[in-house]
């Protein structure tokens, strides 16, 4: 008895919204924007176009989601511990945005474009009313929650863009290059510097050498809430 050649399986589950997203995701973490495509999409979905449209609309309607995503994700971060103080609460906050763009170099640029287009938007809302909650509890008089805020913000994006994977111009940087490898290259040019032009340069090329992104990170965090708690 001969029987009928299968027909290519189709998928048994309906496609959802977060599948899409998650994909999306994950084509984003492994080859940056450029790796992600609807061709890409519903290759790996086995869908056609017109289910990404339905539920998530265009590329960049979807760039704009997987942002918001991992964004969102990154606020609702909380202090350890039951009693927690404001600064815990800001220092919580901006370490989990320092590993979510660590996680995500492509993350960067995105949020970075979300924040000047779209100043309503949740991702601009969520970090300025993640943080800016906080002022009032740290003294900052109210006619300085702006100014504090947008300062700790501009520090915190700043900082984490700057250990980002650099998209588009990128003549001269390695993008799979080895951190450590990096810095070790870079101490031994400071090394290298006249020490009677450049004291400065030398006197913290070991410091330079052997720093912590992250705790580097933490003490900026520090000096900005030490000087916002002194405002009046």
């Amino acid at each position: 008895m001969t029987t009928r050649a299968g027909r290519p399986q189709r998928r048994n589950q309906v496609l959802s919204r977060e599948q899409i997203i998650d994909t999306a995701l994950g084509l984003l973490d492994a080859g940056g924007e450029s790796a992600l495509t609807i061709r890409a999409l519903t290759e790996r979905l086995s869908t056609g176009s017109g289910a990404i449209y339905y539920h998530v609309g265009t590329r960049d309607d979807l760039l704009d989601t997987a942002t918001e995503t991992v964004i969102g994700a990154a606020l609702a971060t909380r202090p350890a511990g039951a009693a927690t103080t404001p600064g815990d609460e800001i220092r919580a906050v901006a370490l989990a945005l320092f590993d979510a763009i660590a996680a995500h170099p492509w993350l960067a640029m995105r949020l970075t474009l979300q924040i000047v287009r779209n100043p309503v938007g949740p991702v601009t809302v969520g970090i300025f009313e993640r943080i800016g909650g906080q002022m009032g509890a740290l003294g900052v008089p109210r006619a300085s929650w702006f100014d504090a805020t947008s300062t700790l913000v501009h520090y915190i994006l700043g900082a984490v863009s700057q250990n980002a994977r650099i998209e588009g111009d990128t003549s001269g940087i390695d993008p799979a290059g080895d951190r450590d490898a990096f810095v070790d290259a870079a101490s031994a040019a400071w090394q290298g510097l006249d020490p009677e032009a450049y004291p400065f340069m030398h006197a913290v090329v070991g410091q330079m050498r052997e720093h912590d992104d992250r705790e580097q990170f933490l003490t900026g965090i520090a000096v900005i809430l030490d000087g916002l708690c002194r405002l009046r």
